[in-house]
């Protein structure tokens, strides 16, 4: 392959690992690409678990977290890294994905090499700077240096061109993230989660997830709402892989702890994690790709965040923004766990996110752009109908 395109796809936490690797098997598969894989490990050993169950093998692995790192830390280990790889193995192009800092800084360092950055997962927006923290700044930094834009649905591609980003460069694709949920959400070989065997099958299961920086402060009135949730009358039941950062597992093992109806376990697997949101009446989350995974097997989710650079799942109506604040919380699990119409409305909403061939748009866009042949059509992002309720 003489004239062979040489990819490197560059991530390392869990959210940008599980939403690359469909890009990666696209890039793999491809006739006239030689596909490379540099891994950071800002998250180590949730980075690992994903390339065992995606059978993904680095090229690169740098290698850069430590205990207590700051994302000050983070930036420089990954600028310093990335330096001789990108000398060694002279990409055409670089892929990063969405918001880390992995990604901020990957791309940095390839701007520094001249060397072109496709950003996937582009265009996502909040009117704020700092919610989510670091995300929001993360992905607008990207943005500007990155040269082609992968935008998951049609308004995030306005968002691009309003920040005078050339409409030539942008091509909607869908989400990556549900090309990711879709296929592991149709596999037998799942493994269901820790405890989940525990819990009562005639009592709705809702599934929690909580952790976001900006939530910190607010993790003990969270944690106070969850529990007056699994006070209700209809007696549902919360299951959380809690996070073990200090800002958030002391105070949900503290205020929840040995609760009945409440199951505390330590952090599962992306698998365990699909095969939980499936068996789940719905999801309370600050978790950016839940908004978009679970909608696409019909089941609702509650956002505990002020705002969302999701606000096509809110127009759906298959997410609702509840904050931080108890009384919304407790109100917006109440209405779906008691009103049939209001659950239904939600979980019958169309999402927006995709159509699980976004990856393969992505690379086939990035093939005829690169050395030419034909485009792909771009995601009509609408909205498809999702799949399960």
């Amino acid at each position: 392959m003489t004239n062979a395109l040489r990819v490197m796809s560059v991530f390392g936490t869990r959210p940008d690992t599980i939403k690359m690797a469909p890009v990666v098997r696209a890039l793999q598969s491809h006739p006239d690409i030689v596909a490379r894989v540099c891994v950071t490990a800002q998250h180590r050993q949730m980075l690992d678990d994903l390339l065992e169950f995606f059978a993904i093998a680095p090229d690169y692995d740098l290698n850069v977290m430590t205990e207590d790192q700051s994302l000050t830390e983070i930036t420089t280990r990954v600028l310093i890294g990335m330096e001789p790889v990108l000398r060694e193995a002279r990409p055409d192009v670089v892929l990063v994905h969405g918001d880390t800092t992995t990604s901020t800084a990957a791309a940095l360092a390839a701007f520094y090499q001249q060397i072109p950055v496709g950003h996937v997962e582009a265009g996502l927006r909040t009117s704020n700077r700092w919610q989510p923290y670091p995300e929001e700044m993360n992905r607008r930094l990207t943005a500007t240096l990155a040269t082609y834009h992968f935008a998951p649905t049609l308004l995030a591609r306005e968002h691009l061109l309003a920040e005078n980003v050339a409409a030539g460069d942008v091509v909607v694709t869908g989400n990556t993230v549900i090309d990711a949920f879709l296929e592991t959400a149709a596999r037998d070989d799942l493994s269901l989660p820790p405890r989940w065997s525990e819990l009562d099958s005639r009592a709705p299961a809702i599934v929690v997830t909580a952790h976001r920086r900006e939530n910190h402060d607010h993790m003990r009135e969270i944690c106070e709402a969850l529990r007056a949730i699994a006070e209700l009358p209809s007696k549902p039941q919360l299951y959380w892989p809690v996070h073990p950062s200090p800002r958030v597992a002391p105070i949900a093992r503290e205020i929840l702890g040995g609760m009945p109806g409440v199951m505390l376990v330590d952090p599962i697997d992306y698998g365990e994690m699909v095969a939980a949101v499936r068996g789940s009446a719905f999801v309370l989350t600050d978790s950016g790709g839940l908004q978009e995974e679970a909608p696409c097997i019909g089941k609702p989710v509650l956002v505990m965040r002020e705002e969302t650079e999701r606000p096509e799942g809110l127009a759906a109506g298959t997410l609702a923004l509840v904050g931080h604040d108890r009384e919304r919380i407790v109100g917006a699990a109440r209405l779906l766990l008691e009103d049939r119409a209001a659950y239904a409305a939600m979980a019958h909403a169309r999402n927006p996110y995709g159509d699980g061939q976004a990856a393969s748009r992505i690379v086939r866009w990035l093939a005829a752009r690169l050395r030419g042949g034909e485009y792909p059509e771009p995601f009509e992002a609408q909205a498809t109908a999702a799949q399960g309720s």
